[in-house]
């Protein structure tokens, strides 16, 4: 991971913080005073709702919420799953997330306004280069708004990505979170409400606000990530939700990347990605082959070869997708992707941006 990666942090070694922490949790973590912790969520959220839902799964089909939704489960949790419908879905995206649902959960599918989520993902993508905001905001404030609904007192997420790959380490020794944490590692510090103001009235953005400080307070709800509790890894998690769901994969690889079982959910992601290349200079695969570099899957010799094949590809394929969803022509989106093009570690090549120097 390279030092463009926000809120990295490197030991006096040159070790980034995730692969430090890759490091901890076989040898440092007490994996058992974790469960411990676990059962008592786990006890209160069964002794508080006795007779309706236990937890709020967040859940895409995809292989690490289908694995935690399973885990759950065999701790005699009773979860309500709830999905965010992402805009411009892949369709085996909506085809594992029926496999799943069919397999045995209640569910709730919410589709906040498509248009004016479009409104927001365009304000998002050209201030701040992220075509995903308006999604990745819903994930956060909806859920909440539906543990509030449903007097629902634990909330369990699947990684906490800071941790995991390379960002913040606040909540490295954490079980759970707040609304303070929600907006400052999971929104890049954007309260929702400021975002949107004056933009549309509370009522038309109803599943982009937090639910009331008065009724999270009197709900009080326990909000964890699963990867506290146990050694994450995203390749069990697919073997699993395999298994267990039916999870299929892409009959190609995914743009910028070598593998095909992971955010399968939205086209979306694969511009989310490739702006991340633009402003870091690293892209999904880098992401992905260090995920796999970690887990012993990969050396980084083999690693690096992958990088420089598909680190940063152009997602050529969805570019009329994304110009209909933003309303936008190809030169002012193209116009958007240039603006945040980091100059410092990126070229332009015959029309697209490269690394200056390749990975080494």
């Amino acid at each position: 991971m390279p030092e463009t990666r926000p809120r990295i942090q490197f030991d006096e070694k040159g070790f980034c913080n995730a692969c430090g922490w890759s490091e901890e949790k076989k040898v440092d973590i007490d994996w058992g005073s974790r469960q411990d912790e676990l059962h008592e969520l786990v006890n209160f959220a069964k002794n508080r709702n006795k007779e309706s839902f236990d937890v709020i799964a967040p859940s895409s089909g995809g292989k690490d919420s289908s694995y935690v939704a399973y885990k759950l489960k065999e701790l005699g949790l009773n979860p309500l799953t709830i999905t965010l419908k992402p805009p411009l879905p892949f369709e085996i995206g909506e085809k594992n997330l029926e496999n799943f649902i069919n397999s045995g959960f209640d569910h709730i599918h919410i589709t906040p306004n498509y248009e004016l989520g479009s409104q927001i993902a365009k304000k998002a993508f050209i201030e701040q280069g992220q075509p995903m905001f308006a999604w990745i905001m819903s994930v956060q404030t909806a859920i909440f708004r539906c543990a509030v609904l449903f007097d629902i007192p634990l909330v369990m997420f699947g990684e906490e990505g800071e941790v995991e790959y390379g960002g913040s380490s606040k909540l490295k020794n954490k079980a759970t979170y707040n609304l303070e944490d929600s907006i400052k590692l999971y929104l890049s510090g954007q309260d929702p409400r400021v975002f949107t103001n004056n933009q549309f009235s509370d009522k038309q953005l109803y599943w982009w606000r937090y639910p009331s400080t008065e009724d999270f307070k009197k709900l009080n709800p326990s909000i964890a990530h699963w990867s506290y509790f146990e050694n994450w890894d995203p390749y069990r998690n697919y073997m699993i939700a395999k298994e267990k769901y039916g999870l299929e994969e892409s009959s190609e690889r995914s743009i910028g990347t070598y593998t095909n079982f992971a955010q399968t959910d939205t086209k979306l992601y694969d511009l989310h990605a490739y702006l991340m290349f633009l402003k870091f200079g690293f892209g999904r695969c880098t992401q992905d082959v260090g995920i796999d570099i970690r887990r012993g899957a990969l050396t980084r010799k083999q690693g690096l070869e992958l990088v420089k094949l598909y680190d940063g590809e152009y997602p050529e394929p969805y570019i009329d997708d994304y110009l209909n969803y933003f309303k936008m022509s190809i030169d002012e989106f193209n116009n958007v992707l240039d603006n945040f093009a980091n100059k410092n570690v990126l070229h332009k090549v015959n029309g697209r941006w490269k690394l200056i120097n390749k990975p080494e």
